[in-house]
């Protein structure tokens, strides 16, 4: 009786110690999930290219991991931190074109464009030549201004500081992961022929495609955007045009918003600046040609590279954004295409019993 509860003990220890150290590793690993996620889908998107590289350098894991490493610097890292640079200078502009606002005050009239504005135009034109009468009315407005502008601002610039953080990581991760590629492909597939045999390695290979399409799609998709977006701000004169259609091709990788912010800001410039007739195409242009892409060329990508159904795709592109941020273009659809898999096989054996209690 002793030897069977000292034995129980002994196993009960050892699950505590194994679920502790599990618990351990998973605490570890959670500041940096969306990180390796995200490092992962980069790895098995450009497995193609790295096996090219792989073959080119004889072999040589090392400098081939070190290779797509300065690509991915020279693709992700070096176009977010000019970004960072434009946006600074940015801030930069806008505090020496409203320094002279703040110090001298509103001009006794509006803008001519602003009081010309349909609807809200005359209630603007008002509220200004209130402000411009008195002065306890202008400060009440800066200050209610001024706290949110900076937060904003401050936002903005860690938003960008962290995104460059977070790709530094992502290709120090990705690095390692080529250069060991062969440990880890192995270790999933053996892991998913342990767990589910061939359906494991089935649903293994259907992550893969997913994953590759939907990256193919986003990106496909924001390259086709940032393009027909140049050729609308050469077309309209806009200045900047290559900062823009950088900045065109991230933000076209957001979903709903995306690069209408992009052209929109263009189309305002263009207004500002006296130029309606342009404003006014570069918002027909941004409407039905930079918009209109994301809306057909998307779709096609991803479904002619993933096997998954459009609606599938799309509402695991939405889904998975809101719930996972960023990662979630790639993981949603993935998630949903594995479950598709589960349930054609449950529906596949009808004749499967529950086991009898």
């Amino acid at each position: 009786m002793k030897q069977s509860i000292s034995s129980a003990q002994k196993q009960i220890i050892q699950i505590a110690i194994v679920a502790l150290l599990l618990i351990g590793c998973i605490a570890v690993l959670i500041p940096f999930t969306g990180t390796l996620l995200f490092s992962a889908v980069i790895c098995v998107t450009t497995a193609p290219l790295y096996n090219r590289l792989l073959l080119f350098c004889g072999g040589r894991s090392s400098l081939a991991a070190v290779l797509m490493s300065l690509m991915l610097i020279l693709l992700l890292v070096a176009p977010l931190a000019l970004l960072s640079g434009s946006l600074a200078d940015g801030i930069e502009s806008a505090i020496r074109y409203f320094k002279p606002m703040l110090e001298t005050g509103l001009p006794s009239a509006p803008p001519d464009w602003l009081a010309r504005l349909p609807v809200v135009g005359p209630d603007i034109s008002a509220y200004w030549h209130k402000l411009v009468a008195s002065r306890e009315e202008m400060n009440t407005l800066l200050r209610q201004l001024l706290d949110p502008t900076r937060k904003l601002a401050l936002a903005t610039v860690t938003m960008f500081g962290q995104g460059l953080l977070q790709l530094m990581l992502v290709v120090f991760f990705v690095f390692f992961m080529f250069r060991d590629a062969e440990f880890y492909a192995d270790a999933l597939r053996t892991g998913s022929r342990k767990l589910a045999g061939d359906l494991g390695e089935r649903m293994l290979r259907l992550a893969d495609g997913t994953v590759t399409g939907v990256m193919v799609g986003i990106v496909g998709t924001a390259a086709a955007q940032s393009l027909v977006a140049m050729i609308g701000f050469i077309i309209a004169g806009v200045p900047g045009v290559t900062i823009l259609t950088v900045t065109t091709f991230f933000f076209s990788m957001v979903p709903v918003v995306g690069a209408t912010l992009i052209w929109l800001g263009a189309a305002a410039w263009l207004y500002d600046g006296g130029q309606t007739g342009w404003a006014i195409f570069m918002i027909v242009w941004g409407m039905f040609g930079i918009s209109s892409v994301d809306n057909f060329v998307k779709p096609i990508l991803i479904s002619r590279t993933a096997s998954l159904p459009l609606l599938l795709i799309i509402v695991g592109v939405f889904g998975g954004v809101l719930v996972f941020g960023f990662i979630g273009l790639f993981l949603g659809p993935t998630l949903l295409a594995l479950g598709q898999v589960l349930i054609r096989e449950w529906l596949a054996h009808p004749d499967f019993e529950a086991p009898s209690i």
